[in-house]
């Protein structure tokens, strides 16, 4: 098993925990399939990565991978499912990969922690992250994709205009005022009143 800069296992999982803010077996899923994924697409290509989770996978793939929400190599989709698409940027041919609900059978520490089938006070953390290990790629289902044409296209280099109504800097694309003057920031905040 290759850690990437961190050397060794054990390193792998310090860094994990930093990184993620806690211990995280659904990190050390996403090392595994990280692996397959480069097992499965050819060598030297340049990679991108759709995560269909907002969960600890996301966090195994930026460790690993050159991809980083930052960067815009790694998007989340976020379906929910403990999946991710991995493809040449190029070609758009590449993976995806998912935990299998069918396998997840076979690994019953690894099944009641996904599940949640036992509360995460009674699980026992040394014994899942082993049984993670032992289960590797074995935990996983792959099959061929081609991601759409228009996640192949970059960005629009343009630079930043001033929004009219807030004053600060936003992509052109995004209309002619910013999108939090537009109203789409409602759902997630709200303005302080100070009396």
């Amino acid at each position: 098993m290759r850690y990437g800069r961190f050397g060794t296992y054990e390193n792998f999982l310090k860094e994990l925990e930093l990184f993620h803010g806690k211990p995280a077996p659904g990190g050390l899923v996403g090392l595994h399939m990280v692996h397959l994924a480069k097992e499965l697409l050819p060598e030297g290509i340049l990679m991108d990565v759709i995560c269909e989770t907002r969960k600890c996978l996301a966090d195994s793939i930026q460790l690993l991978t050159p991809c980083t929400v930052g960067n815009h190599w790694l998007r989340i989709v976020d379906t929910g499912r403990f999946a991710a698409v991995f493809y040449d940027k190029i070609t758009g041919e590449g993976v995806r990969i998912s935990l299998s609900m069918e396998k997840l059978r076979n690994w019953p520490r690894v099944e009641e922690w996904f599940l949640k089938l036992t509360p995460k006070k009674e699980q026992n953390l040394e014994a899942i992250l082993d049984e993670i290990n032992r289960a590797g790629s074995d935990l996983f289902d792959y099959r061929e994709v081609v991601v759409d044409e228009a996640l192949l296209k970059t960005r629009p280099k343009d630079p930043p205009v001033l929004c009219p109504v807030c004053g600060e800097a936003y992509p052109p694309s995004h209309g002619n005022t910013c999108r939090g003057c537009s109203g789409k920031t409602e759902k997630f905040f709200h303005e302080k009143i100070v009396m």
